[in-house]
């Protein structure tokens, strides 16, 4: 088979690369993704997300044992099936600070320039104060259709706590606190598969191959021309070769295509194709802790899959299970020395814990603190055709003050007037530590992903990067990478946002050439 264009991954940038190179007629596009249909329920119910985790449509990654994490191996969910991770996140819309854009320090990614791109993507439905958002892209954004009443009371509680409060979470100033915006229409979810793929596949110049893993690039004469995958198969790419594997399967597969740190790939006994140390390199990911409270209410969703609340949801698409669990957030500074916020916290109305696969020990609450700007730094690699994930985690010890610092902020937050009667003491598996010392022991035992890995083919103007900022991997003509593995740093927000707005420029630079 030969197409102009191949995509590899049908996770969040390849469904929008997909859907926006097949838009001309005399284009033809291949899109290869190694898992299969997003047509479940717990895909489209939004509650369910976590009843997926571990599943086939899971790559069911486990990190290296993490030394400053007690020696834990940490479990890695990642979606695999058409729309990738978002057929299996918390629909969570959040693109970050200004700042995050500007200090990639990358040609043609200021925050001003790629904001064009996240309106292109954008159709918010309901608030859009101050037009910070599109309305006419293909992404449905909007709240929650059912709000948890306790979720109200963190809201005040954050008010009460001196916070501002922000009419939107997306705009320049993103200090403060809110509901969550999320990626539903009318209570389902709406991932890239159902925003650009679905339409798409209509087009008779797009094929979409699934059960179909890549094995390798392949590069002749410097030039990438074909990709191996499933039991032999071969398609060809008359025109470019587009990665779009994620943090952990591009670097991945560029090592397995012989683009990489020569040293990996002579352990791996893969010939070099392309020396490229720092593929695999500047692995960063959003690492998480938090407290867990009891509530004297029934109103959490423990039991939230009864069945007068799935009917409601069948019906009306409306109630509990439409709750994405993470219902509102805010941004602080754990100091005045931070240029922005450097702490998510996350409000969830349940104990969410062990990823939610966890039966909780009653009704709950959890405020969680996430850390926003890792200065740790970690890498994939390979041990023969599997990747070996090693973040890093806490091995630069301002990572573990903030995390202290976080944690510190969800107790106060626990401990407002308004809160007072959701909050009735805390619940297992919270420990109470009460020292900074006996906080940090907390961080090492129980703090998890929030799963935003990027950095693996890291972006930018220097030789040494893996992409340009046109996103061609340096070496090889004929071969990009578009996903979460180019962001130089992370961003202070969720990563979903901006792997659309790259995928959208990277059909723009795409077509310039």
């Amino acid at each position: 088979m030969e197409f102009d264009y191949v995509i590899v991954g049908a996770g969040s940038a390849g469904c929008v690369l997909a859907a926006r190179l097949s838009e001309h007629a005399a284009t033809t596009v291949a899109l290869i993704e190694a898992g299969g249909s997003d047509r479940k329920l717990e895909v489209r119910m939004p509650a369910a997300f976590s009843k997926l985790f571990g599943t086939s449509y899971d790559w069911n990654y486990t990190t290296a044992p993490q030394a400053e994490l007690g020696g834990r191996g940490i479990y890695w969910p990642r979606g695999r099936m058409l729309g990738g991770s978002s057929s299996m996140n918390a629909m969570m819309w959040l693109r970050g600070t200004p700042l995050d854009y500007d200090q990639w320090d990358v040609p043609g990614w200021s925050y001003d320039e790629v904001e064009p791109y996240f309106r292109r993507a954008e159709h918010r439905v309901g608030s859009n104060t101050g037009g910070v958002y599109g309305t006419s892209g293909p992404i449905h954004i909007s709240e929650l259709r059912t709000q948890n009443e306790a979720t109200g009371a963190f809201l005040r509680a954050c008010a009460e706590l001196g916070m501002t409060r922000l009419d939107e979470l997306n705009g320049a100033a993103t200090e403060g606190f809110g509901p969550t915006p999320v990626t539903q229409d009318r209570g389902h979810r709406w991932s890239c598969a159902d925003a650009y793929l679905r339409p798409a596949m209509a087009r008779g110049n797009l094929t979409v191959l699934t059960a179909a893993q890549a094995h390798r690039v392949v590069v002749e004469d410097g030039r990438a021309v074909a990709v191996d995958y499933g039991s032999g198969e071969r398609v060809v790419a008359r025109k470019e070769v587009i990665v779009c594997a994620g943090a952990i399967g591009s670097p991945q597969l560029l090592m397995l295509s012989g683009i990489g740190d020569p040293d990996v790939l002579a352990r791996n006994d893969i010939p070099v194709v392309r020396e490229s140390p720092e593929v695999g390199a500047n692995l960063m990911d959003h690492l998480a802790t938090g407290a867990y409270f009891r509530c004297p209410k029934p109103i959490t969703m423990s039991g939230a899959e009864s069945v007068p609340n799935l009917l409601s949801y069948l019906v009306g698409r409306k109630g509990i299970l439409t709750s994405n669990v993470a219902e509102a957030v805010a941004f602080i500074r754990t100091s005045e020395a931070e240029p922005a916020p450097d702490v998510e916290l996350i409000f969830a109305p349940a104990v969410f814990v062990d990823h939610g696969r966890t039966p909780p020990a009653g009704h709950g609450l959890t405020v969680a603190a996430v850390l926003l700007q890792p200065e740790s730094r970690g890498r994939v690699t390979l041990d023969g055709r599997e990747p070996v994930i090693d973040p890093g985690y806490l091995s630069a010890p301002a990572d573990l003050r903030r995390l202290v610092d976080g944690l510190k902020a969800c107790l106060d937050v626990g401990a407002t007037e308004a809160l007072r009667p959701y909050v009735s003491g805390t619940i297992e598996p919270y420990t109470d530590p009460k020292t900074d010392d006996e906080m940090a022991q907390w961080v090492r035992d129980r703090a998890e992903t929030l799963y935003h890995p990027v950095g693996t083919c890291r972006m930018g103007a220097d030789d040494a990067s893996v992409v340009d900022p046109e996103l061609r991997v340096r070496g090889v003509e004929g071969l990009r990478v578009v996903d979460a593995s180019v962001m130089p740093t992370l961003n202070r927000g969720h990563t979903h946002a901006p792997v659309v707005m790259i995928a959208e420029r990277a059909a723009d630079l795409i077509w310039q050439h």
